[in-house]
């Protein structure tokens, strides 16, 4: 039995042996903490069944806004979207083989001029220009559900797309935990280096419980 050989197949086959929730996901709440040095922050937050995000009972406007944020993340990572609805447009072909023996895979059609590179099923970069902002983020480390792969560990590397200089670097840290029948996050620990500004932020989720599916 042969394996995927051209581009398309191979970004195919790991974009689909990603980790997603499947249709009858009810959605979860959770208590949060979020700490940033010697900040402390607490609220409750909610992901529903139709992925709608809410962050409640925190008055630092900014971290309600962060933590929401990162909760829409956590859902464009973790929502099913069938291969062709989102990639069905492009035309894929392959680029180089690097050392690591992950294949770059090249996009045309794209609107953020997405390229990427597989390996072993899972994507091991992703690289984009969203307006002035251009991305790369390497994939480190990955937790295998058996239904699918959930990255553990990533870095992101921000830059000014017309002069190539970096404007921000942070490593991501994310612990999942299986809730019923359904991975989540009860974890993330953020590291950000902006020109020279080093911090960390930790969130934490706990009492998570999942929500009663919705009768129709």
């Amino acid at each position: 039995m042969t394996g995927p050989t051209t581009a398309r197949d191979l970004f195919q086959a790991a974009y689909e042996n990603r980790y997603t929730w499947d249709a009858g996901f009810p959605g979860y709440a959770a208590d949060v903490e979020l700490k940033q040095g010697e900040e402390v922050y607490t609220g409750k937050t909610r992901i529903s069944g139709d992925f709608s995000v809410e962050v409640k009972d925190i008055g630092d406007e900014e971290v309600k806004e962060s933590l929401y944020t990162q909760l829409r993340d956590v859902v464009t990572h973790r929502k099913r979207n069938a291969f062709e609805k989102a990639h069905g447009a492009n035309t894929f072909s392959l680029g180089e083989q690097d050392e690591t023996g992950a294949v770059e895979i090249l996009v045309q059609g794209d609107a953020m001029g997405s390229n990427y590179k597989v390996r072993n099923k899972q994507i091991s970069l992703v690289s984009r220009v969203m307006g002035r902002m251009a991305f790369v983020i390497h994939h480190k480390a990955s937790l295998d559900t058996g239904d699918g792969y959930i990255s553990s560990n990533y870095t992101a590397v921000f830059r000014n797309p017309q002069t190539n200089q970096v404007i921000r670097q942070m490593e991501f840290e994310d612990t999942y935990e299986k809730v019923g029948d359904y991975y989540v996050m009860t974890r993330q620990v953020v590291h950000t280096n902006e020109q020279g500004q080093k911090s960390t932020t930790e969130i934490n989720f706990s009492n998570i419980k999942l929500l009663q599916p919705a009768t129709v």
